[in-house]
């Protein structure tokens, strides 16, 4: 890519994973090509050709030419000219295995009935709500999923989506809290050439994308009020306007949504309009956090293992009762996403066959230290907040540090806080390694 971000190279393997050929994709820029929600949130060619990094790698997921999200691990290096400018960058990416399923676990580990789909839980309510969705799924019933950050929304849309009719078909995700109002318009709804200064040619949006299919919706309750009755529209008649365009589109889809808000609660506040709450709550699915199903966590901490073995190609290690103990006595207000970033870092930290308590992150162990014991005085020590903001305060922090990947950068950028601050209040929660 060049600076504007003009593909100026595309290999082979490009091709044959996305499905574009080189013509077509020299036409565009990256972004319109592998349509991520990396591209739109925090580009990594823009962060190497700004910052100078030499190399950065994340994962994530791209469209191909069909609209299918394919899991691929990208590593971007910046172009330097004889002087040493900048001159562009080079991405490569290789497809992974897919990385979605935050409590999945293989099946040859677990009984069929503590699963579905690739979610696990033997908790009596996660089993209730396997009985649920067996026939929410086969229906075209708009579903309507709450849960608090990090509880597995994601894997819950999927995993209705593979187990409904439209399985054959197109499943498209949207995170209408990762862009401002006027780009989730044309992420929603497409554009026609000519409708703005920079559209060069028709782009089709979500909603055209997951015709026959499945659009999920994650973080409804971040719409503006806007974008509310347009999708309202949509759920009414089953068509929308691209951008620029005086002919409707048709569409037949099934919408699947989720939020960590409470949405009852801005519907009274005025916030979210209440028809759209009730025709997206067709069904309720509310998935317990995972404090509250400790039941499950021997499991997931099974898959987290052999998950981080077989990339490694190494045999997993054992949990000591020491370090389950710990584990099991943790509050999780990152919930399952909190549990893999733990057993990640215990994964690393072992250098034998065994997981002992003292290679698990220190702020879980202090964590229940300090709560345990309120005359404790150590000042670096994290304790559960008596005050309910400042509990909230470390999960929002936690929410978009996970978001971020760990990044303190962008986290400060989103969290709107110098990144001085931002370590400052790491330390006192305890959300370092």
């Amino acid at each position: 890519m060049d600076l504007d971000m003009n593909i100026t190279f595309f290999n082979k393997e490009a091709e044959s994973i996305t499905g574009y050929s080189q013509a077509e994709a020299m036409l565009g820029r990256c972004y319109e090509i592998f349509r991520a929600e990396v591209c739109f949130v925090a580009c990594p060619l823009q962060r190497a050709m700004k910052s100078g990094e030499r190399q950065i790698r994340t994962r994530n997921k791209i469209l191909d030419k069909n609209n299918r999200e394919i899991s691929v691990d990208l590593s971007v290096a910046v172009l330097q000219n004889d002087k040493g400018r900048i001159i562009g960058a080079v991405e490569s990416f290789v497809e992974s295995f897919p990385q979605n399923s935050v409590s999945a676990i293989p099946k040859r580990n677990i009984r069929k009935r503590h699963n579905f789909h690739d979610i696990v839980g033997k908790d009596e309510r996660i089993s209730r709500l396997f009985g649920i969705l067996n026939i929410a799924a086969k229906t075209d019933a708009q579903i309507l999923i709450l849960g608090e950050t990090g509880s597995g929304k994601d894997l819950f849309a999927r995993a209705i989506h593979t187990a409904s009719l439209r399985k054959k078909d197109p499943f498209i995700k949207v995170n209408c809290a990762a862009l401002p109002a006027n780009l989730l318009e044309s992420e929603f709804f497409g554009y026609k050439k000519g409708a703005f200064t920079d559209a060069k040619r028709d782009k089709p949006g979500r909603f055209q994308m997951a015709d026959g299919g499945t659009i999920y919706l994650n973080e409804v309750g971040d719409l503006s009020p806007d974008l509310q009755g347009k999708l309202l529209q949509v759920l009414d008649e089953n068509e929308f306007y691209p951008l620029g365009s005086t002919e409707p589109v048709q569409v037949n889809v099934r919408v699947i949504s989720s939020t960590n808000r409470d949405l009852q609660q801005m519907v009274r506040d005025g916030m979210f309009r209440e028809d759209l709450f009730f025709r997206l709550n067709l069904i309720e699915i509310y998935i317990p956090p995972l404090r509250e199903r400790r039941s499950d966590i021997p499991l997931l901490i099974d898959y987290f293992l052999m998950e981080k073995a077989r990339i490694l190609e190494q045999d997993p290690p054992c949990i000591s009762p020491d370090a389950m103990k710990v584990l099991l006595n943790y509050s999780y207000p990152g919930n399952v996403r909190e549990l893999k970033h733990f057993i990640e870092h215990a994964f690393i930290m072992c250098l034998g066959n065994k997981i002992k308590k003292d290679m698990l992150p220190r702020c879980i162990d202090l964590f229940k230290k300090e709560k345990d014991s309120p005359l404790a005085s150590t000042p670096t020590l994290y304790a559960a907040p008596t005050n309910p903001l400042l509990e909230k305060e470390r999960e929002l922090i936690l929410a978009a540090l996970i978001k971020y990947g760990w990044s303190r950068n962008q986290t400060a950028k989103a969290l709107h806080m110098n990144r001085t601050t931002l370590w400052r209040k790491m330390k006192k929660f305890c959300l370092t390694l």
